[in-house]
């Protein structure tokens, strides 16, 4: 654990001492190193399914890929921000840097941490850094509204999930997960233990987030800067994944009634989201929605609790962490050569940057699932277990799958083929920095096929 948090803390005085020249290549060739190191996670040897550095900190196969996941992004955002960091003064940089580091740390933190009280922690710790990513490097003045948004929607959210814990500890006596697995299912029978149950979950759902409680997350992606959003889609919207899966353990006897509103809404969401992604102008929003959308399968996975929900789930994590943060990048490089993220703007781009369509193609498939790709085998998985569940399901996942189909091919469409705008003139081309970008966060999707069980968490 510590070889690869240590390595993450050290990052800092070399954001900070290194000469303004080396900055951007020193911080990718250190932050690309920790990644490297990370794999070792995967290599699975523990028995006992925790594998614990120390008390207060342990991997196990569920928390293992988010791991990865985390410290695979952070040289993609250091990449992806090379360019419209650049022009700022060399403190800024650093500064927005460090950020991004600190960013990491907490994940890492969270997504180790044994004892749920220091998960809760880091949990909320990593709001301030994504704060002012969004607040001080956004695009347009909306960006402090989009902030407030994202402020309270998951403080409100996360004010009831302490008060909760702070109920469990009370009852049980301990708060460690490796403990807890163990201990006696409570008997819940009273309104105030369904209240309890509601708070255990409800900042999870806003993190995720489900629809109804998704505004935040359209307004945070569309003012982030480019990092920002990749970090937000990428692995600030698991946490919820992560938070859900690992509380669900213990809320058992409830959770079969109590459930019901929540998939019913994640469902539902899956459609309204799709269908809102139909009639989108704004490239980013569009992308926005279409998390939504894909967290709404896996809080249906997540909340049904059978073995096939929860590994649909991960698998659908983790591949729609790297894609929507690919097709995020994508984004962003067309806005930084046509100033403009309105989708009937840019139309026909793939005449001016061939390759670049492939990244978009390949992107846009991913999204909607194609199969032999992970992102089709986790809704596969969750379609599945929703279906088992209840035969009606299969209506609306059907539905669902149908519209991402439709939305996706609409996005590829609209910004890659059709006749090309006269007012698109001498646009630079793309560099080889984007081009490796891209490769990194596609990449990983296509090999993840060939060895799925690396994601499949718990169900070895």
């Amino acid at each position: 654990m510590l070889k690869v948090l240590i390595p993450t803390i050290m990052l800092f005085p070399t954001i900070w001492w290194s000469s303004p020249k080396w900055l951007w290549t020193t911080t990718t060739a250190h932050s690309l190193l920790i990644a490297l190191i990370s794999l070792t996670w995967l290599k699975w040897t523990s028995e006992t399914g925790w594998t614990s550095s120390n008390i207060y900190m342990a991997t196990d196969p569920l928390s293992t890929p988010l791991l990865v996941l985390t410290c695979w992004l952070l040289p993609l955002m250091i990449l992806a921000s090379q360019n419209h960091i650049n022009p700022e003064p060399i403190n800024r940089q650093r500064l927005y840097i460090t950020l991004l580091a600190s960013l990491q740390t907490f994940l890492i933190m969270a997504f180790s941490a044994t004892e749920i009280i220091m998960f809760y922690i880091m949990f909320e710790a990593t709001l301030i850094p994504t704060l002012i990513i969004i607040t001080r490097w956004g695009n347009q003045t909306e960006r402090l509204n989009a902030g407030t948004y994202f402020l309270f929607y998951t403080l409100a959210g996360s004010l009831p999930l302490l008060v909760a814990l702070l109920l469990l500890q009370n009852t049980t006596g301990t708060l460690s997960m490796l403990i807890l697995q163990y201990s006696q299912p409570m008997t819940l029978n009273s309104w105030g233990h369904k209240i309890w149950w509601a708070g255990c979950l409800i900042a999870f759902l806003v993190k995720m987030p489900l629809y109804g409680v998704h505004l935040w997350l359209p307004k945070a992606h569309v003012e982030a800067p480019v990092a920002g959003s990749m970090v937000l889609a990428a692995v600030l919207l698991k946490l919820g994944g992560y938070g859900m899966m690992r509380m669900m353990v213990m809320l058992d006897p409830l959770s079969k009634e109590l459930a019901y509103p929540f998939i019913i809404l994640a469902l539902w969401g899956i459609i309204m989201t799709g269908s809102i992604c139909l009639r989108q102008t704004d490239l980013k929003s569009l992308i926005a929605y279409s998390s939504v959308s894909h967290m709404g399968l896996v809080a249906g996975g997540i909340l049904i609790q059978t073995p096939w929900g929860f590994t649909g789930a991960i698998i659908l994590m983790i591949a729609h962490g790297l894609v929507s943060s690919a097709l995020f990048c994508l984004a962003n490089t067309a806005y930084e050569r046509t100033h403009s993220r309105t989708m009937i703007l840019a139309r026909g781009l793939q005449v001016i940057f061939p390759l670049t369509a492939a990244w978009w193609f390949i992107a846009n498939l991913a999204n909607l699932a194609l199969p032999p790709l992970p992102n089709l085998m986790g809704e596969i998985m969750i379609i599945t277990t929703l279906f088992n569940w209840s035969p009606w399901t299969i209506a609306l996942t059907g539905v669902g799958t149908l519209i991402t189909a439709g939305y996706s091919l609409y996005l590829f469409l609209m910004t890659q083929r059709g006749p090309t705008p006269h007012h698109i003139m001498g646009l630079p081309p793309f560099h080889t920095r984007e081009h490796l970008l891209l490769v990194l966060h596609l990449l990983p999707v296509i090999l993840l096929i060939t060895k799925p069980e690396l994601m499949w968490g718990w169900c070895h």
